[in-house]
């Protein structure tokens, strides 16, 4: 076990890091308190407001006591509303869940490279997108999220298909957009782009997403190392040779 460690009463035993469970479990949505509003018919941008912080705060709650330990009345308190509003929105915790796991998973891409890819340079677009693929499959509360998806997946089957995909199906996207750009180019051959996108994201995220899933986190040069040869191996099997 030279390469590798475990997590063993809070020793680091290798070059990786390892983050304890403070630090890897830590949300960086809070809760929020609520502050007086006009009376009467909220505007649409409140009530858009007012989703918003009551999403961050389901998240937040779900992700400090899990999916059993948590609570209506928790999820009101942490978003600093009545309960009688949490109602007005979600029957139960479980439509509360249903809503918020997924938006929550989505909305950690929002951050995606698409415009500043480099215009025909196929090795540093590719670059891009893995570098952010990467850090977002490390990023503890991606971790921590995913894996309240996959623990509930019996009561809640959907999270069994969609947990990962949820997290990866827009740059899974962005990549066949790019290959096929290149395809046309002439400069790579290609017969299935959906199949070949799916590897080159396997090729990036996959062993990384798995440490870190068992608490285990590379440092920064491990990870660019592993970058840079996943994208020249990967662009050894479609570059044209003729």
């Amino acid at each position: 076990m030279n390469d590798w460690v475990m997590v063993t009463a809070g020793h680091l035993c290798s070059p990786y890091r390892s983050v304890s469970n403070r630090q890897k479990y830590t949300f960086s949505y809070t809760s929020v308190v609520a502050t007086p509003t006009r009376r009467g018919r909220p505007t649409q941008a409140e009530a858009k407001r007012l989703h918003q912080k009551l999403r961050k705060a389901a998240v937040a709650t779900f992700v400090e006591n899990g999916y059993d330990g948590t609570t209506m009345e928790a999820i009101a308190r942490a978003a600093g509303i009545t309960r009688r509003t949490l109602y007005a929105r979600y029957p139960d915790k479980r439509a509360v869940f249903v809503d918020v796991i997924p938006w929550a998973l989505t909305r950690r891409t929002e951050c995606e490279p698409s415009d500043d890819l480099s215009d025909g340079d196929l090795r540093a677009s590719l670059v891009a997108i893995g570098r952010a693929g990467l850090a977002r499959a490390i990023d503890p509360d991606v971790v921590r999220l995913t894996r309240i998806a996959m623990n509930e997946s019996g009561r809640f089957p959907e999270f069994a298909v969609s947990a990962y995909s949820m997290t990866w199906s827009g740059r899974h996207r962005q990549v066949m957009d790019l290959l096929r750009q290149h395809q046309e180019r002439g400069d790579i051959k290609v017969q299935d782009l959906e199949l070949t996108a799916g590897h080159f994201i396997g090729m990036i995220e996959h062993l990384p997403a798995r440490l870190a899933d068992c608490g285990i986190y590379r440092g920064a040069d491990e990870e660019e190392r592993h970058l840079q040869h996943a994208v020249d191996l990967f662009l050894r099997g479609i570059l044209r040779r003729d």
